[in-house]
């Protein structure tokens, strides 16, 4: 699919290539030996440590092949297998039945990933055309615009370093996170909050790097809602709290533990899935 479209319809030319890319792109999907493996691991690599070098490729890409989006579709393929492992492993230690277990492993790929990733990728194609493309004055010049493709590569680009944190790492700390008191439900927040912020960063930076874009700040704004809404911020303030009177309280700080517990997003999407009380 090209990322440009010219404002002058009778080109047939930039009509045509469209059509055939998305066929092409999911032909790819089975046959294994066509994608790019090694630069998949790469982009993954770098997503979690570096991000801006995976969109400054981004743009030799489009200067090389003429289109932002990816026609590889090594990265959803790759990303997709590592979600079922990683859900494989929850239900291989918290599930009850292998039927459930199907269903967590499809309900997962499906809605954390393919379903949720269609609708953010088609509101914010829909958001940065409409609303954020700068005004081209002369009616000659390409008009520019984001492919819907390109906005789901984004989106899956921003996907997993989330999957890292909330997968991943969150497996293996689990049974901390779990557990009844303060500093699970601390590490809990911190946990989701950081996942949720590096997502939107990362959308930030895939439209930031789109060069007929502007007011791309507007992707960073979610970070600060998630901030603000998080319970993490009341959390701190108590843990100064406890610091500060530490010594007057010590006898009862199991007490004082109890009270201030709140939500736990880690219990609740552990209760919510696998259907028991951790």
């Amino acid at each position: 699919m090209l990322p440009t479209s010219s404002s002058t319809t009778g080109r047939s030319g930039s009509h045509a290539r469209p059509n055939s890319f998305l066929p092409l792109y999911f032909r790819r999907i089975v046959k294994w030996q066509q994608m790019d493996i090694e630069y998949t691991f790469w982009q993954m690599l770098h997503l979690c440590t570096s991000p801006k070098v995976v969109y400054q490729h981004t743009k030799y890409h489009k200067q090389t092949k003429n289109q932002w989006a990816r026609d590889d579709p090594a990265f959803v393929v790759i990303g997709s297998l590592l979600l079922a492992v990683s859900t494989i492993a929850y239900c291989a230690a918290y599930d009850h039945s292998a039927g459930h277990a199907v269903f967590v492993i499809i309900s997962v790929l499906l809605f954390h990933f393919l379903i949720t990733g269609a609708v953010l990728a088609t509101f914010c194609w829909f958001f940065t055309n409409n609303y954020l493309r700068e005004e081209v004055p002369n009616s000659h010049v390409v008009e520019q615009r984001v492919e819907w493709l390109y906005a789901f590569d984004v989106h899956c680009n921003s996907f997993f370093p989330m999957f890292v944190l909330l997968y991943v790492v969150h497996y293996f700390l689990l049974p901390l996170l779990v557990a009844h008191g303060f500093i699970p439900e601390l590490l809990s927040n911190l946990l989701f909050m950081v996942a949720v912020s590096y997502y939107h960063y990362l959308n930030f930076l895939g439209y930031d790097v789109l060069p007929f874009l502007e007011r791309t700040t507007l992707f960073l704004y979610p970070i600060g809602i998630v901030i603000v809404l998080s319970p993490i911020r009341k959390y701190l303030n108590t843990l100064l709290l406890c610091v500060l009177f530490f010594c007057l309280a010590f006898e009862h700080f199991d007490f004082l533990a109890v009270i201030l517990c709140g939500f736990n997003p880690s219990r609740y999407i552990m209760n919510v899935y696998f259907s028991r009380l951790l």
